[in-house]
């Protein structure tokens, strides 16, 4: 074989020989060896890259790769002042990012919102339950013949339900009692009212005996025992007196028949109809009463409200015959004053 290259116009891929003197143009061709077989596969250049899917040659530069930035998240939004925000997550190993710290809770900030503006809580509603409880023990005092479910549930405006409801609780307590469909105040209602009582006794105990001494009378302290009758509960005599009136603990007489009961009823709200007597004892801040408990006796006394509650107890005095009602009266008000601020 020569190293004359014929040109052959049959072949396209037949290179053209260059002429004598011109250097060959275009891809060099490789000396044969002595190997057979074919030619062996040239490398890839840095200008030709390969197949798109083709994994690059080894020693072959792949595509330039973007400089990472700062961040190699989302970035975080910025919590609301006085809200928690969403959780922040780890920086990635590597990451320059910093940690970002979640913010802190206001101190004294609730740790759950508030209910809207006319839903009630938890305390209003847990109030409401507590007053109705207590509306239908008031209503209950009131009718001591007893009420059915339906009855109570119109005087209270509150649907039967709810004052079935109500009734089951007091009755466990034994502030209600059954008797088949009437309810009425149980006996749970007077150990608890004994244990007001003898608090009003202790606390009355020396301001009785003050007015006594200074009144030169007998002083008492009666309550409201039923919706027609008062009892008196503490009876104090004046020291140094061999002349003073029989009335002691435990002596009941009708609520507007007296001194002690009209004082109680004039300082509770007034009602349609009332008599006449306690609507002057309400605008005096006291009742005078002469010979309606006992013939030729005199009392005096003034209602009992501790912080603006109705009253359920009046202080006051009796004597055999008249007194001086302006020396009187201001001593069994103060006197009244004292008590309740004692309660």
């Amino acid at each position: 074989m020569t190293d004359q290259w014929h040109h052959r116009p049959d072949r396209p891929d037949h290179p053209r020989p260059d002429p004598p003197g011109r250097p060959r143009t275009g891809t060099p061709v490789p000396e044969p060896t002595g190997r057979s077989g074919p030619p062996p596969v040239p490398e890839p250049t840095t200008e030709a890259p390969g197949p798109p899917d083709a994994e690059p040659t080894a020693g072959a530069p792949g595509p330039p790769v973007p400089e990472p930035t700062h961040r190699t998240g989302p970035p975080v939004p910025e919590p609301t002042a006085g809200a928690p925000g969403p959780p922040v997550a780890e920086p990635a190993a590597g990451s320059s990012s910093p940690a970002t710290e979640p913010p802190e809770r206001t101190a004294g900030a609730p740790a759950s919102p508030e209910p809207a503006t006319g839903e009630p809580g938890p305390a209003t509603a847990g109030s409401k339950t507590i007053d109705t409880g207590l509306r239908l023990l008031e209503i209950l005092r009131e009718h001591p013949g007893g009420l059915t479910i339906s009855e109570l549930a119109r005087i209270a405006d509150v649907h039967r339900n709810a004052v079935a409801r109500h009734l089951t609780a007091l009755r466990n307590h034994r502030l209600v009692t059954r008797t088949g469909n009437l309810f009425t105040l149980g006996l749970g209602i007077v150990e608890l009212g004994a244990a007001v009582q003898q608090r009003l006794r202790s606390a009355a105990a020396g301001a009785l005996q003050s007015l006594a001494n200074d009144c030169h009378a007998t002083a008492f302290i009666a309550v409201r025992d039923t919706e027609e009758e008062v009892v008196a509960l503490a009876v104090a005599k004046p020291r140094g007196s061999d002349l003073h009136v029989a009335y002691g603990p435990g002596n009941r007489h009708a609520i507007d028949h007296g001194a002690p009961g009209i004082a109680i009823l004039a300082g509770r709200p007034p009602v349609p109809d009332e008599p006449p007597v306690v609507e002057n004892a309400r605008r005096a801040g006291y009742s005078v009463t002469a010979g309606q408990l006992e013939p030729g006796a005199w009392g005096l006394a003034a209602p009992i409200t501790p912080t603006g509650r109705p009253a359920a107890a009046s202080v006051g005095v009796v004597t055999i015959g008249a007194q001086e009602e302006s020396a009187i009266a201001p001593r069994v008000r103060a006197a009244a004053t004292e008590i309740a601020r004692l309660l």
